[in-house]
């Protein structure tokens, strides 16, 4: 597997390196190789035939390629585009509108070269691997333009049975010429997509989409096009605002048919995805690699392995399905702590100088609401790096005391940090001035270093220690020790997470800038095995505050947040996606239920959510930071005041019964479509549903109870205690029920 985009030279002609490996083992076995004695008990048994792939492939000479699985059908242009389709009854669903050039090409030295197949000379054959069994294509391409003769390209596709919607490619393209080539870009998997070939009447661009770039906070990643709409959809390392890494995925669909585009390497790779409507209302994605790599003559350049996906439904689907490839090609996701499903209140809601006694006084509240988990949040620290508790807030060992006090109670507690950000006396953040660390002062050496050789700022304006140095990796293991062994804390809450800059400091000895990108992931990985080292149930939390994650550590986490959402709707869309890359029984903290709802005042935001719904119905797990007893007008938005206390005891006692988050997120309801906007959960034989309303007026109509097995079932509103009746469910069809309501409808279907 390619780990990235990379430059290598050839060794020897091909089947060279394999001729020699066989006559080796031929030698060995057959002239002088020391056996151990032969055991008689049983004769060995035969390895046991791989079943053959059940994809058909018809290459046909004037083109196209024809992929046909059991689910879609993709097509290999001569130009090199590939057509996805979906294979639905006798129906062929596409939103691919092949262009004249094709899905992959190169910018070199300026200059922009199209590739064409030559399909006469396609090297087929069966491929068996971490995937599963499939097809594997090697197909020579050479420029169009005749006058470019140095550099040629091979193509290769790979399709497998277990994941009959999904085509992967990678290209490689050797400087066959007698001087240094310059690689300026590579692009793959080019598209062009038309919504009307799904749908007469629509728009090219009248599609949903999802976007999995880290690109701005509070900027919605679920997005209907619009008629100008653009995106460039940087991955990978840091972008301007601190933001970066991603979800190397951007997807597409109708009601009836998607598309997705992306790689699946799994380091967090510095390249684009773009999405742009062009001027005929076309909708352009593509996998764009800012290689920037110099071939001598004779090397050759490798692009990552990317993707097309054609599917029915929303954006769940190729987010599970990449989650999938991923996991197959050696990501770990580990399974949830219990703790990480249980209710938690955050200090927050005191903003930056919370003390020990304004946590401890809300006690007496979290034990009446039945709330497990207590969060110190944001400057409970002296500074950025070093990690010490302040002087004027948790003085001496107060700090430890609290904990202490906490368990007491029955309360776990976690505490909120941002690793790698270290102060550097430059910048400042809210009303903190930022000094020198003395993490910096003892470590200069440690520092990440942009291209000019200054200290390369991160979010919030931080230098940042670089992730690739070992001795970093185990400061951060020394760190979490004292957090979670000395102290005490039951967890982490990994707050204002994106990614890292590039790193140019030469005393770090990098193979390539890109290895701080790509480390990040080992710290993460190293604070969450140090926590379940020392508390098995431990819970690490990581926030991407306001964007989606990056892939560098969504593997090393307990628990997912939707990350300061902007209103209930981000709420609930990103609980899915979550659900859809973690798993359907993973946990997702749905953040504070004040966020909920939120006005824009000035350059700030008034929170003053209470929709709890939004958080339970799709199986979140819920969070408050209410401030109590009434500490004063400041914080009166965020205040438990008695009408409160009663809303907020209905709903935590609501979750706690039913605990959804613990069930299977059953994807059964295509966003955007789907009217009115549903989710499904599926626990101890019951199936859960919870329907929004589009806006705050009354919603009336007939809402499809899908995924239940043929029968009769009685159908329970949940949240009002309300008894709605029977259904019955044949095969094939969905039951329906006549229906109204305003902002929300949670029902229990059992029989």
């Amino acid at each position: 597997m390619n780990t990235g985009p990379l430059k290598c030279a050839a060794i020897c002609p091909d089947g060279t390196a394999r001729a020699l490996l066989m006559l080796a083992l031929a030698f060995c076995f057959g002239v002088s190789c020391t056996t151990p004695p032969v055991k008689t008990e049983s004769a060995p048994q035969p390895a046991p035939v791989p079943q053959r792939s059940n994809i058909k492939v018809d290459v046909r000479l004037g083109g196209p390629i024809v992929v046909t699985t059991s689910a879609a059908e993709f097509q290999i242009l001569p130009s090199g585009y590939v057509q996805a389709s979906l294979l639905k009854g006798d129906q062929k669903l596409t939103l691919d509108q092949p262009a004249a050039s094709g899905s992959d090409f190169l910018v070199h030295d300026g200059r922009e070269t199209q590739y064409a197949l030559d399909l006469g000379q396609v090297r087929l054959q069966d491929s068996v691997g971490k995937l599963g069994r499939g097809k594997r294509m090697e197909i020579p391409a050479h420029p169009v333009d005749p006058s470019v003769t140095n550099i040629q390209g091979t193509v290769r596709i790979e399709v497998y049975d277990d994941f009959p919607t999904l085509l992967l490619s990678s290209a490689e393209y050797k400087n066959t010429g007698k001087e240094d080539l310059h690689i300026d870009r590579a692009v793959e998997q080019q598209h062009r997509l038309n919504a009307s070939l799904a749908n007469r009447k629509a728009q090219p661009y009248d599609l949903w989409s999802f976007h999995g770039s880290s690109y701005d906070w509070g900027k919605d990643d679920v997005i209907k096009l619009s008629r100008t709409f653009t995106q460039p959809n940087l991955m990978g390392a840091e972008v301007k605002g601190g933001y970066g890494g991603g979800i190397p995925v951007v997807a597409f669909w109708t009601g009836s048919v998607g598309e997705a585009i992306g790689h699946v390497e799994t380091l967090p790779l510095t390249l684009s995805l773009p999405v742009q409507v062009d001027a005929d209302g076309s909708v352009n994605a593509a996998v764009d690699i800012a290689a920037d790599a110099v071939l001598k003559p004779g090397e050759t350049y490798s692009t990552p392995r990317s993707f097309v996906e054609v599917y029915a439904g929303d954006f769940y689907e190729p987010l599970h399905d990449w989650s999938r490839v991923l996991q197959k090609e050696g990501w770990e996701i580990p399974k949830p702590s219990g703790e990480a499903y249980n209710v938690s209140w955050c200090g927050w809601g005191y903003e930056f100088n919370v003390t020990p006694a304004q946590m401890l006084g809300t006690v007496p509240k979290l034990k009446e609401l039945n709330i497990k988990w207590a969060t110190l949040d944001d400057r409970w620290f002296d500074t950025y790096g070093d990690w010490n508790p302040r002087r004027d807030t948790f003085p001496a060992d107060s700090i430890k005391k609290m904990v202490d006090d906490f368990h007491k109670q029955g309360i776990l507690v976690q505490l909120w940090w941002l690793p790698l950000g270290v102060e550097d006396g430059q910048g400042r953040w809210e009303s903190h001035k930022y000094i020198v660390s003395k993490i910096a002062q003892e470590h200069p050496e440690w520092l990440l270093l942009d291209k000019n050789g200054k200290h390369a700022r991160m979010t919030r304006d931080l230098a940042t220690l670089c992730p690739a140095v070992p001795e970093v990796q185990a400061y951060y293991k020394k760190l979490t020790e004292k957090f979670i062994g000395d102290w005490g804390f039951d967890g982490s809450k990994l707050d204002n997470i994106y990614s890292v800059p590039m790193c140019y400091n030469p005393a770090h000895h990098h193979k390539s800038p890109q290895d701080s990108v790509n480390a990040m992931a080992d710290v993460y990985k190293t604070i969450f095995q140090t926590s379940r080292a020392i508390k098995p149930e431990s819970v690490t939390q990581s926030c991407p505050c306001g964007t989606p994650p990056s892939m560098a550590w969504l593997p090393f986490i307990d628990q997912a947040v939707t990350a300061d959402p902007v209103g209930a709707v981000q709420v609930r869309r990103r609980i899915k996606m979550y659900k859809a890359l973690l798993g359907p029984e993973s946990a997702v903290y749905g953040d504070h239920v004040e966020l909920s709802a939120m006005d824009r005042v000035g350059k700030n935001w008034r929170e003053h959510g209470d929709d709890f719904a939004s958080t339970i119905g799709p199986g979140g797990v819920v969070g408050t930071k209410f401030v109590w007893p009434d500490p004063g007008p400041k914080f009166k938005p965020v205040m438990l005041t008695q009408s409160k206390e009663e809303h907020w005891k209905k709903w935590i006692d609501i979750y706690n019964q039913k605990m959804l988050s613990k069930g299977t997120f059953r994807n059964l309801y295509v966003y955007g479509y789907d009217a009115p906007e549903g989710y499904a959960i599926e626990k101890d034989g019951k199936m859960y549903y919870a329907f929004f309303a589009p806006s705050r007026s009354l919603w009336k109509g007939e809402i499809e109870l899908r995924g239940l097995q043929p029968g009769s079932y009685h159908v329970l509103n949940y949240a009002e205690g309300k008894d709605l009746g029977t259904i019955e469910a044949t095969a094939g069809a969905a039951p329906k029920l006549k229906t109204e309501f305003r902002d929300h409808l949670l029902l229990e279907v059992g029989r």
